[in-house]
């Protein structure tokens, strides 16, 4: 018989292809969680599960915890003042209803992808390209985001031996310099690091986590050495508007938990594991973030903190007059800041691995190196973009433009688990949110009305971003989508 060489498109119109969802069946056969194979039943090499309730927990520490304090602290400090600790309790409210609801989906279904692959498994294929879309701006930018910060703790470890960068290879086009090389460098080695395995990678990472934590518990305790009440008045001179305006930019700093549900193919046990490891993270996070912003703002007047200074060095370096304490401080930074590009763009790598696998992006980006067992191929081309990223785009915009995908994502995960709720009440749930629905509507609502405060400009980047997404989709996911195919 001739070969059918009609294409998906002409065979499924494109509204019943954008409302497909992939059964969860189909998610479990993939991965499943007792398979010790190298290799799944379609003879493809399968990522190596090796990580335990420890690396997931560090992994979401890791990809969140230092990213809002030491590199986001300076910018959203000038919107709130005094207050911006109240900004780190709305974002981090905010971020832990959605935490709850990726701990539910995490329990449910166990892959890699996260908020993509809930969302293709609940909402349907136009939903899932829209979230893997924000994904890709959450990850890829955030990590270009953060190494960004790298070179200002770069310089004031060089500070303390009258040294430092010239702006021309330490900052990125438009604020002042041509590449920001340190940024760049640092990507690079993060993605160097990743290639030999998932386990290897988390090992680094765990000692980095344990860095960071005592790095900023070093800090509060000397910032309360030098803390006055009177630096918290007034305490919101810009208004709620000034708070809200700085909850929305460091909810940027509160994507780490959705770093350890790509894990979902690595972990020894998902369902069990990934709930813990979301719900730990957060708490964690966000007691440190809220102590170490009071902390801060006691040590050091609010006017005085400024939009690319790395505050929490300078802050050391008045209270002690030490030189070796700043540099000493300021290469646990570089450090703590190396952690959190390591794990973000593990992430990253994995959503692709979902994605390609689905058919929605190359093939190339998910194949899994039979030698490693982890994508060799889309670590290396989504670390050479990143790392270009990193080195010519300023972090104000990266930072703003992470926010909104992230946001966008996380709103998603809330609609999936009320979709699930209604539609699947009889699947196996390791960890269910509490007060439901009114922890995942009230998870919705908030990023919403975070997405609401950001700026026009960055609404207007977004609107772009997802025009291109969507000419991506129609010129390559739609066309080569196995759902698609095997309707």
């Amino acid at each position: 018989m001739p070969r059918d060489t009609a294409s998906p498109s002409a065979r499924l119109s494109l509204a019943a292809q954008l409302r497909q969802r992939k059964p969860l069946e189909a998610f479990a056969a993939e991965s499943d969680a007792s398979a010790a194979a190298a290799t799944d039943s379609a003879g493809r090499t399968r990522l190596r599960r090796s990580l335990g309730v420890w690396h997931l927990t560090a992994i979401s520490i890791g990809a969140t915890l230092g990213t809002g304090i030491l590199v986001v602290l300076g910018t959203a400090v000038p919107l709130a003042g005094p207050a911006v600790w109240i900004a780190f309790v709305l974002a981090g409210v905010a971020a832990l209803l959605s935490a709850l609801s990726y701990a539910e989906m995490a329990g449910s279904v166990p892959v890699s992808g996260s908020s993509y692959s809930y969302a293709y498994a609940t909402l349907g294929e136009g939903l899932a390209w829209v979230c893997g879309w924000c994904l890709v701006l959450e990850y890829a930018v955030s990590v270009a985001a953060v190494a960004v910060g790298a070179g200002q703790y770069v310089n004031e470890a060089l500070g303390v031996f009258g040294l430092a960068l010239p702006d021309a290879i330490a900052e990125p086009p438009g604020a002042g310099g041509v590449v920001n090389l340190p940024a760049a460098l640092l990507v690079i080695v993060a993605m160097l690091v990743l290639v030999p395995g998932a386990r290897e990678g988390a090992w680094v990472n765990t000692v980095l986590v344990v860095v960071k934590i005592g790095l900023l518990v070093f800090f509060v305790a000397v910032a309360f050495t030098a803390f006055s009440a009177g630096n918290f008045e007034p305490l919101a001179p810009m208004g709620a508007a000034g708070v809200s305006a700085a909850a929305s930019r460091l909810f940027f700093s509160y994507i780490g938990f959705d770093a350890a549900s790509t894990a979902g193919e690595e972990a020894r046990d998902p369902k069990r594991d990934l709930p813990r490891a979301i719900i730990a993270s957060i708490v964690i996070i966000t007691v440190l973030y809220i102590l170490v912003a009071v902390a801060a703002i006691g040590a050091r007047p609010w006017e005085t903190f400024t939009d690319g200074e790395a505050s929490l060095v300078a802050i050391v370096a008045e209270i002690t007059g030490q030189p070796w304490v700043a540099f000493v401080f300021a290469v646990a930074a570089v450090l703590a800041i190396a952690s959190v590009v390591l794990t973000v763009l593990y992430g990253q790598t994995r959503i692709f691995v979902s994605m390609s696998r689905d058919g929605l992006v190359p093939r190339v980006l998910g194949r899994i190196s039979p030698r490693t067992q982890t994508p060799v191929a889309g670590t290396l081309i989504v670390g050479g973009a990143v790392a270009l990223a990193a080195a010519l785009v300023p972090l104000g915009a990266l930072a703003d433009a992470t926010s909104i995908g992230t946001l966008f994502a996380f709103a998603l995960v809330n609609v999936s688990v009320i979709w699930l709720r209604r539609n699947r009440p009889e699947l196996d749930r390791t960890f269910r949110v509490p007060l439901y629905p009114v922890v995942p509507v009230l998870g919705c609502a908030f990023c919403v009305l975070l997405m609401v405060t950001l700026g026009w400009i960055t609404w207007l980047a977004f609107g772009v971003w997802m025009l291109v997404g969507a000419a991506v989709y129609l010129g390559y996911g739609r066309r080569h989508s196995v759902l698609a195919r095997a309707s």
